[in-house]
């Protein structure tokens, strides 16, 4: 399954803070168990928009990752930039 987070981040310094904090929530990420890859995107056309995108062995991993208590500590500060809506992707076809 994937999972996209995306995120509204203001452009100058703010960007570059965001990135910094970020990166420890995909190190902690990369940690847990059944994840497989991650990567964080900005938008070429909004630059002000982002999107952490993660692929996990299924839904179960992915969710207990994230009640990972060195997740939380790295992801919930970022959360008031996160954008309310659902993000858990089940994978129906490959190219």
């Amino acid at each position: 399954m994937i999972a996209i987070t995306r995120y509204r981040v203001p452009e100058g310094p703010e960007a570059d803070d965001f990135q910094a904090k970020i990166a420890p929530v995909l190190a902690a990420l990369e940690a847990s168990p059944g994840f497989r890859y991650g990567r964080l995107g900005r938008c070429v056309d909004e630059p002000d928009l982002w999107a952490m995108v993660t692929e996990w062995d299924g839904a179960g991993y992915y969710r207990r990752a994230l009640g990972a208590y060195e997740v939380r500590l790295a992801f919930i500060p970022l959360s008031a930039l996160a954008i309310d809506e659902p993000g858990a992707y089940e994978v129906v076809k490959q190219g």
